[in-house]
């Protein structure tokens, strides 16, 4: 049974049991709606507490019926009938209380929470707006303002900050079950407090509206459930409770059939997924209670604050004890910016400060669980690191290459035990971008494969499995995006335009811009790779940029020139002068914003459509969490995988042919051809 119910003298306690989350199916939907009227029917009950078994509150709605049609009771109605009610409800919130299940809390007459307990409506990150009445009582309850953000933003809040808001009226100390019967106990002889459906909204100040507008338009980014949501608040504010229940209403069965929310629906299942591939189902991990890392520069002390930050131990390794002195410099900036920022205590940052022990005897990593290697991208220096691991490390110790671009299984190359050795590649700063691919080598045994996905859950990373080719799965599509943005200029594009034309469709920042901002000599490093491989990277202008050391922001000037002390970007007319002599003889054309961004992302779903076939990922899922959570891809637009599909793949084939006919792009590959034909990627790399 989803929900029982206890009776504790004159407090009735109705207890949902719907495992793992207590999400709000159709058969809790109905039990609940029973349970009020079985109470209201028992004239020995003076008051109920909702709780809920497990380790959380309701934490949402059920993700099993996510794009299908909901059978009633519908939860408006749920939430209604709670309100109702003719006895005190008191809300006794432990975990999380999130969406649905923080509407249900509306409804009642009470909310109390555990210290520990958050509350959000985070439905604007699936592309919806509440749909049970949140963006109606939350005002009424808490004000405009409060409400705004708090539906806005789809971030929870703390029990504190809830109480000072007045989203819940007490916080309990101890047990959670027993501090809300006594509070019930304690509310049961009173009047019923006005239902929060009956209250009025207060006022805002003149002008208040619009600046919320313009506020949370720029943090939405062309996302259009945030401002649905502000504007759901707005009406909430402005007319009855019946009138505000059907615009909100309407307005989440709009938004819960649009391409956005189909996309946030698809990344949201991909990141829930990814910790846990099914191909490892069943297999050990090895326990990971210590770990080291290689290299002090700013991949390394990233990986080391990460490291630090789930609660690990580490050990940074550098060459000599000036370059120790250095790499823990490096790992302290990153905790004093973090406490600059507010992001945690002095306290907390000291901490984690004390867990670093750095040196340079690769002796003290002689019991470490996880060693991980961030040095310089040379293959004959990371042998050498591995040389001197293998020597002193555990048998049974996870050794790990940090590279972006090398063979794994050349730096594996003399390694004992091989099998313990795999490729971690974080993104930087390390300590905060989500993605970690983890690739595995020929001789990967697949519980060190285990391993890495259980420590990107301790990380709290999204895990990708990539196999290995040059780039692996990412920074292979991002040569692409650069040889086609480069395509552009020589036929007629400014790198503005093409900039003004990927944030247009929802990037933060263009490739020209990227490329500044990270320096154009790290892909010139590459490139000069590429070509003593027998390789031809397409970078005519990027490379003359580099020859006359137009390495971007750093050298004051790259793609576009900047003034010293301003980093906004300048057209420059040398670049111009360089893209002009390149593209002589070459065709030219206008190009709009839309033709801009299909040249850059079509070849790129083409690419990425050879790495599924290639088994390089496995999953087109994976492809877009790569793009999305290590290049900036957009979560709205599902990543370009799936924003391929949802625009048709025999469109976007028939576009590919057109670039290729002009020069502009390689051919479709018969992966997307037979894509194409099945409609879909699903399939594919099996």
């Amino acid at each position: 049974m989803t929900v029982t119910i206890a009776r504790e003298n004159a407090i009735a306690v109705v207890t949902v049991d719907n495992p793992p989350v207590n999400a709000l199916s159709q058969a809790l939907r109905q039990a609940l709606v029973e349970a009020v009227a079985e109470l209201d029917a028992d004239a020995t009950v003076k008051a109920v507490v909702l709780i809920c078994a497990g380790r959380t509150f309701i934490a949402g709605a059920d993700v099993s019926e996510f794009g299908k049609p909901p059978l009633p009771p519908h939860l408006p109605d749920v939430v209604a009938r709670i309100e109702a009610a003719k006895k005190p409800w008191v809300a006794a919130i432990h975990g999380s209380a999130l969406g649905g299940g923080l509407e249900v809390a509306l409804g009642c007459a009470y909310r109390v929470a555990v210290a520990s307990a958050s509350l959000g409506l985070p439905e604007v990150k699936l592309g919806i707006i509440p749909g049970a009445g949140g963006t109606v009582r939350l005002p009424r309850l808490i004000g405009p303002a409060a409400a705004v953000d708090l539906v806005t933003s789809g971030s929870p809040i703390g029990a504190k900050k809830a109480e000072g808001l007045g989203l819940i009226d007490a916080i309990l100390d101890g047990d959670v079950r027993a501090g809300a019967i006594a509070f019930a106990g304690d509310v049961a002889e009173k009047p019923l407090p006005q239902p929060i459906s009956s209250r009025d909204v207060p006022a805002v100040d003149a002008g208040f509206w619009e600046s919320a507008e313009k506020a949370v338009a720029a943090k939405a980014r062309r996302e259009i459930a945030p401002l649905r949501a502000l504007a759901s608040v707005r009406n909430a504010s402005e007319t009855d409770f019946a009138g505000a229940m059907a615009f909100e209403r309407e307005t989440f069965l709009d938004l819960r059939g649009s391409e956005q929310a189909a996309a946030l629906r698809h990344v949201f299942f991909a990141e829930r997924a990814a910790p846990r591939p099914p191909e490892l189902a069943g297999i050990t991990p090895r326990d990971i209670r210590s770990a080291a890392v290689i290299g002090g520069g700013t991949m390394g002390a990233g990986i080391a604050a990460a490291l630090r930050d789930a609660g690990l131990p580490v050990v940074l390794i550098e060459r000599d004890a000036a370059a120790v002195e250095r790499g823990l410099a490096n790992v302290r900036a990153i905790y004093e910016g973090s406490v600059k920022r507010g992001r945690m205590t002095q306290a907390v940052a000291d901490e984690r400060m004390a867990g670093v022990t750095g040196g340079d005897d690769y002796g003290l990593l002689a019991d470490t669980d996880l060693v991980i290697e961030a040095v310089f991208e040379d293959l004959a220096v990371k042998r050498a690191v591995f040389e001197k691991l293998s020597s002193v490390c555990r048998p049974d110790a996870v050794l790990a290459t940090n590279t972006s671009y090398l063979d794994p299984n050349a730096i594996s190359e003399g390694v004992s035990h091989p099998e313990r050795f795999l490729g971690l590649h974080f993104f930087s700063p390390a300590h905060i971008m989500k993605l970690l691919e983890i690739v595995p080598t020929e001789t990967t045994a697949p519980d060190v494969l285990a391993t890495g996905f259980a420590l990107a859950r301790l990380l709290g990373k999204i895990p990708v499995r990539a196999g290995i080719c040059d780039g692996f799965i990412g920074n292979r599509i991002l040569k692409v995006t650069r040889a086609q943005a480069e395509r552009l200029l020589l036929s007629g594009a400014t790198p503005s335009a093409v900039d003004a034309a990927m944030r247009a469709f929802g990037l933060p920042m263009g490739p020209f811009e990227a490329q500044d901002l990270g320096g154009l000599d790290i892909a010139a490093f590459q490139r000069k790779a590429a070509r003593a491989r027998g390789e031809t990277p397409f970078a005519l202008v990027a490379d003359r940029l580099c020859a006359i050391e137009r390495f971007g922001q750093k050298s004051g000037g790259g793609w576009y020139d900047y003034e010293p002390g301003d980093r906004a970007p300048k057209p420059s007319e040398a670049v111009a002068a360089i893209i002009t002599e390149e593209a002589a003889g070459r065709p030219q054309q206008v190009w709009n914003e839309a033709d801009i961004a299909d040249a850059i992302l079509l070849p790129m779903v083409n690419e990425a459509t050879l790495i599924l076939e290639e088994r390089v990922a496995l999953r087109s899922a994976d492809i877009d969490l790569v793009k999305i959570h290590g290049y900036g891809f957009s979560r709205w637009r599902g990543g370009p995988m799936h924003y391929a599909e949802a625009r048709g793949l025999s469109e976007v084939v028939v576009l590919l042919d057109r670039l290729a006919s002009d020069g502009l792009a390689d051919p479709p590959c018969a992966g997307l051809r037979r894509a194409a034909e099945a409609g879909g990627f699903s399939g594919l790399a099996g």
